[in-house]
């Protein structure tokens, strides 16, 4: 998270016309922030969104537990595993 203590040294330049401009202008007033900082938060809580959507994955209580259980008891190896990790051993020796 950015704070006022983290130091700032990496810029971004947007181009924008005019309306644009003095659309996000008149956000930033209402939001009592000047027009870097409000466009700056909204970008960072849109990133936080998008990050949060494709990265992080929320299972239902059955498959949580399916989830579990395939840890807790994986299968045993067989044949085409075993053959893949001798080929694997074999190529990366």
């Amino acid at each position: 998270m950015l704070t006022k203590a983290t130091p700032k040294r990496d810029r971004m330049h947007l181009r924008l016309d005019a309306a644009t401009k003095r659309k996000l202008e008149r956000a930033a007033t209402y939001a009592q922030k000047s027009v870097t900082e409000f466009v700056l938060s909204q970008a960072v809580e849109a990133a936080d969104q998008m990050l949060k959507a494709h990265e992080q994955h929320v299972l239902s209580t059955a498959d949580w537990e399916t989830f579990c259980k395939a840890l807790d008891r994986p299968p045993r190896p067989n044949r085409a595993l075993k053959e893949g990790f001798r080929w694997y051993r074999a190529t990366t020796a």
